[in-house]
């Protein structure tokens, strides 16, 4: 064979191949819908990996971003994944306690020091386990972004001991353990979806709320609230899941570019959520809010106050899986 009809064969075989791979992947839309606004770092998150399933896929999938609960509540996303009729949601993990009991164990109180003991802890054989349970549940788990460490914010004083938390009215996210936990530290707790915040806030159908700084800030919840307290009670992993159903019903080529992309989004919203909780307590600040860190007596005195609730879901969610979760974290700090 001559070398002209040795290039041309090669030619022709490349194009073949390339012709396959491309029948793999079909032009589709998959409805990406999350609580917070655009510019917040879980937005942020979300239109990277819009574009980076863009380029990879050669612009034949377009993920298209539906910020700010404009499609409901998370529990209702995430009916609406397990149904098929949106695809892809990230949101707090424990949110998923009511599919995998055990995913309740992210929200016990005080669990992480730090964001990278999080990481490793998700990203490692104990996050993988559970995320891999979803697919019993007509979801598909993705990976762990970042929100970051929860604190308390109020509209009538300022919180400079445990015992000021008693008789606030809280929002709490719709999470059995969040409502118990505020409840324990005399609030009382109110389950609602996070659209509905703002106007409760607004109204005084609540004195307050509880969520990481950066929520605070691009939600502008300064607006409605005067106090803002350091409590780091909780730290968010959020699970980024699409629907089984279209999963189920992608190709091997399509499947690789939504989990590389996935990844790769992991990385930079991580990163993001990261130095935006730097400069968001300053953004507070500027906005009139007054901060408050609690002395390290009265962190004991939380710690202390909400052992019956990790005692309550220690029973609930299985002594081996906490006991698995606490081994893995005492590893990670060695």
């Amino acid at each position: 064979m001559n070398n002209f009809f040795r290039k041309t064969l090669v030619a022709v075989v490349a194009v073949a191949a390339m012709g396959g791979a491309a029948a793999q992947v079909k032009e589709r839309t998959l409805k990406f819908a999350f609580q917070n606004q655009t510019g917040h770092p879980q937005a942020q998150g979300a239109q990277k990996f819009a574009d980076l399933v863009a380029e990879k896929s050669g612009k034949k999938i377009t993920v298209k971003l539906f910020p700010g609960g404009t499609l409901g509540g998370d529990l209702q996303t995430v009916s609406a994944l397990q149904g098929g009729t949106v695809e892809i949601t990230v949101l707090n993990a424990g949110i998923l306690t009511a599919q995998v009991k055990e995913f309740a164990a992210y929200d016990f109180p005080f669990l992480f020091n730090n964001a990278q003991e999080a990481d490793a802890v998700t990203d490692g054989p104990f996050g993988q386990k559970l995320l891999a349970r979803l697919d019993e549940k007509s979801l598909h788990g993705l990976g762990y972004w970042d929100l970051g460490f929860r604190n308390l914010t109020n509209s009538r004083r300022a919180i400079a001991k445990a015992d000021d938390i008693a008789g606030l009215k809280i929002r709490v996210i719709q999470s059995p353990i969040y409502i118990d936990l505020f409840n324990t530290l005399g609030a009382n707790a109110t389950p609602m979806p996070f659209p509905e915040l703002y106007s409760a806030l607004d109204q005084k159908a609540v004195d307050g709320q509880e969520n990481p700084n950066t929520v605070i800030a691009s939600s502008k919840f300064a607006e409605v609230q005067k106090h803002i307290t350091q409590t780091r009670h909780i730290y968010n992993p959020q699970a980024l899941i699409i629907s089984k159903k279209a999963w189920d019903g992608m190709s091997a080529e399509e499947k690789k570019i939504i989990s590389d992309a996935a990844a790769e989004a992991t990385k930079f919203q991580r990163e993001a959520s990261r130095a935006a909780a730097d400069t968001a307590l300053d953004t507070l600040k500027k906005a009139g809010m007054t901060v408050t860190e609690l002395p390290p007596a009265e962190m004991a005195k939380l710690r202390d106050k909400v052992k019956p609730v990790i005692d309550k879901y220690t029973a609930t969610v299985g002594e081996a899986t906490v006991k698995e979760l606490y081994a893995e974290i005492a590893k990670v700090r060695k």
